[in-house]
């Protein structure tokens, strides 16, 4: 069931989470499978680090989520995922995370591109090619909840009070 608000379509669904070797911001190889099967609630977007469009658009409102949430943040799981492994090393996304001051609970993350691949078209979001892919934030608040899946840019605002639902 869809749902629009101001400024994205919002609906549920259920995906399966493949098991990936993904490699965070740090360095530290993270199974995808690991991540995700956590009980905190949990926020997702595809960037890359050298989009110039809407990856910096949705990485701020990620930025402006945790902050709103204050202490609060620390209680959500952050994922970001790069659509464009080939340039985004984990020396990129440790860049690109600190310039928009991701916290310890914000994991950002690389990998080989047909994992990237197969962990966008898990989640519904692969379009072929970095250079049209579409603003998507996805949210669970537990491992046995649906995804509520956000096409378009949602506001932060409408971030904080999602997770403050799932808090």
């Amino acid at each position: 069931m869809a749902k629009s608000s101001s400024t994205a379509l919002r609906s549920t669904a259920l995906y399966e989470i493949p098991d990936l070797a993904m490699i965070d911001q740090h360095g530290e190889t993270i199974s995808t499978a690991e991540l995700f099967a956590t009980d905190r609630p949990v926020m997702v977007n595809f960037i890359f680090t050298t989009c110039t469009a809407i990856c910096p658009m949705m990485t701020s409102i990620f930025q402006q989520v945790q902050t709103r949430l204050g202490d609060d943040s620390e209680e959500i799981l952050m994922v970001s995922v790069s659509i464009d492994p080939e340039q985004d090393s984990p020396e990129a996304l440790a860049e690109y995370a600190k310039a928009f001051r991701a916290g310890p609970q914000w994991s950002v993350l690389t990998g080989s591109l047909e994992d990237s691949i197969t962990l966008q078209q898990a989640f519904q979001a692969y379009r072929g090619d970095k250079m049209n892919h579409a603003p998507l934030t996805l949210m669970r608040a537990n491992s046995s909840s649906d995804w509520i899946r956000l096409d378009g840019f949602a506001s932060a605002n409408e971030l904080v009070d999602e997770s403050r639902k799932m808090l």
